[in-house]
């Protein structure tokens, strides 16, 4: 019995000593919801999940307007804790749709006031760039044709279509893509409200040619970047040339496109980052916002999604300086404008081009 009862005795004292251990737990996991363009240096990865002994999971949705609905969709059992990507032609749906938590980050002192299009902090500026249509050099030098200018010269035969074949410009279609949306807005800036529809009808009596994303448009339908696209003109970024020198097989002494930057043919994007409701990691949450408003995350951008930092401190690279173009007048609009306006833009929009 008394073998017994010692043996009973250790083992309660073993269980209580157990139970008093402090708790091994591994990292906690921290899942960003992002466009497919998102991009880090895994060195800036790796040093904030050291720091804060969190594992980042990044979720990519798609293009902008497609990973926004995807949030709006789930956002009653949230697939994430932030969302980085939406823009200032979707911003006033992510905050009529109640999606973020408004936060205060400490690093908004350094940010330009004319970056914060959010009154409530319910979403941050991280980076901005300038949507613009993209041109192929080498076609038009081959075809001798000359680049052009302004919006309405974009209606003139020569880049229109020809023996059955679709024309020169490639777009994104705005309901579900963000430079589409911006170059659609782009245009009510240049036309009127009154008149872009008219301007639209004469682009598809030219030939224009429509896809869902700017992957397709940029990678399989642009003839510089595949090679074998059919159109040498495509809506993308101003900054787009850095990326191709960047990314080239071989080195370049200038880059293979350019982009038309005259009055009103680009448009200027602001992405934001929010704080989804619902979110477990708050705090997390809140550490990781301030960690793409930081310094290090700013200056690492440039070359990783070919955008502009919203923070001045952070330098532009050498490349980036050389390369990327800014137009003198980029088209812009009133946030409320466009939270009143964008869902009958498109659907106007859509009855023109789409049928």
């Amino acid at each position: 019995m008394k073998k017994l009862f010692l043996f009973g005795f250790f083992v309660t004292v073993l269980l209580a000593l157990t139970s008093c251990a402090p708790k091994v737990t591994g990292p906690v996991r921290l899942t960003v919801m992002t466009h497919d363009s998102f991009a880090v240096s895994q060195e800036l990865v790796t040093k904030f999940e050291t720091e804060n002994n969190v594992k980042l999971i990044f979720l990519k949705s798609g293009d902008t307007g497609s990973a926004l609905n995807r949030a709006i969709l789930t956002k009653n059992s949230p697939q994430a804790d932030v969302f980085y990507g939406v823009d200032n032609t979707f911003l006033s749906r992510a905050i009529a749709e109640d999606l973020f938590e408004a936060y205060d980050s400490p690093m908004l002192k350094q940010i330009p006031d004319e970056f914060k299009l959010a009154a409530g902090n319910e979403a941050l500026p991280v980076d901005y760039g300038d949507v613009c249509i993209n041109y192929d050099k080498a076609y038009f030098l081959k075809n001798n044709l000359a680049v052009p200018q302004t919006l309405s010269d974009l209606l003139k035969p020569e880049y229109g279509k020809k023996n059955g074949k679709e024309g020169l410009l490639v777009v994104e279609n705005p309901a579900t893509s963000s430079p589409g949306l911006a170059f659609l807005l782009a245009t009510i800036a240049e036309f009127g409200p009154d008149h872009y529809l008219e301007f639209w009808q004469s682009l598809k009596d030219n030939g224009i040619v429509v896809v869902n994303d700017w992957g397709t448009a940029y990678y399989t339908n642009f003839s510089a970047s595949s090679g074998k696209g059919a159109q040498p003109m495509v809506v993308s970024y101003a900054s787009s040339p850095v990326a191709e020198v960047v990314f080239a097989e071989l080195p370049l002494a200038e880059a293979p496109t350019s982009s038309i930057i005259g009055p009103n043919t680009c448009f200027r994007q602001i992405e934001f980052v929010g704080i989804l409701k619902g979110t477990k990691n708050k705090a997390l949450a809140q550490k990781f916002v301030d960690f793409m408003l930081s310094q290090d995350f700013q200056a690492d951008m440039p070359l990783q999604m070919f955008v502009y930092p919203v923070n001045p401190a952070a330098s532009l690279p050498p490349e980036f300086v050389k390369f990327s173009q800014s137009p003198a007048k980029p088209a812009s609009m009133d946030p409320e404008t466009i939270a009143q306006n964008r869902d009958a833009w498109i659907q106007a929009w859509s009855e023109v081009v789409l049928r």
